[in-house]
């Protein structure tokens, strides 16, 4: 079964519980609505991805007001939650990236093994981007896609935006191309400690476990976005995003700030010199 018709199935039990709930049966939603009597069945199993007026109709008939903001978002998930790779690391889905940080007014991520895109030097992205483009395949446009993270980059100088982000001691001991580049990597990372406009934490290998969680980016609450072997996850139900901000909040709590990030990340440093 496809991603998307999980996402479906997973709707339509929503939508069929709301319906019970209210004490109406599929042929009585389907006359109050002005639907085709099947209209009601192919939505509730999944056969078919209702359209945002049907949601709407659909909580108002069964009394469900508050629930049309988070079912929306799922509507809206069912088709395009999920972006393939080949997709992703192309230079056109960098711009798309790009667009979607400059109109963010708050940008936070975590990744436990890699530098994240905005805090790459261009060596680093340039092993990162090719040894994705070789494990997936499809088009090798590595140049354009190189050049078009490091323009991304620019939000990190533009506006009054504010960025934090959270990585796991192992990311600074992962290698990505050489110890040369890990060693300019690291060095930046260092630079990045004193910025003003942005919070870099460190969370110790020795730290205790808290929360279940792989690499995001979250995009003020809106909008996160998981990595997969596979594919990009996009995620804008209310209730998920809610689940990804406690735990964040829950990793900076645990994550060394400042001078003690600045330490961590020095000892790194050492190693790879040395």
């Amino acid at each position: 079964m496809s991603s998307v018709q999980q996402a479906r199935e997973t709707l339509g039990a929503r939508l069929r519980e709301l319906r019970k709930q209210s004490g109406l049966s599929g042929l009585e939603l389907a006359r109050l609505a002005g639907w085709d009597n099947s209209k009601v069945s192919r939505y509730e199993h999944g056969k078919q991805t209702p359209t945002e007026q049907d949601i709407h109709t659909w909580c108002a008939l069964t009394d469900a007001p508050l629930q049309v903001g988070d079912l929306i978002a799922t509507v809206r998930n069912v088709e395009a939650a999920w972006l393939e790779w080949k997709r992703i690391q192309s230079h056109n889905a960098q711009k798309k990236t790009g667009q979607l940080e400059t109109e963010s007014k708050l940008i936070r991520g975590y990744d436990p093994d890699l530098v994240p895109g905005l805090l790459q030097t261009q060596d680093y992205a340039t092993e990162i981007l090719r040894e994705c483009i070789q494990f997936i395949g499809g088009p090798d446009d590595l140049a354009a896609a190189v050049s078009a993270r490091m323009e991304r980059q620019q939000v990190l100088r533009k506006g009054a935006k504010r960025f934090h982000f959270l990585l796991a001691e192992q990311a600074l001991y992962t290698t990505v191309g050489s110890d040369g580049i890990m060693v300019g990597q690291l060095e930046h990372l260092v630079a990045q400690v004193r910025s003003s406009r942005l919070a870099l934490g460190i969370i110790p290998r020795t730290a205790r476990f808290r929360v279940p969680v792989t690499n995001f980016l979250m995009y003020d609450i809106r909008q996160v976005q998981v990595e997969t072997v596979s594919a990009e996850l996009t995620v804008t139900q209310p209730r998920e995003v809610a689940l990804y901000e406690r735990a964040f909040q829950i990793l900076a709590k645990h994550a060394a700030k400042g001078e003690a990030a600045r330490v961590l990340i020095q000892r790194a440093l050492e190693t790879r010199a040395s």
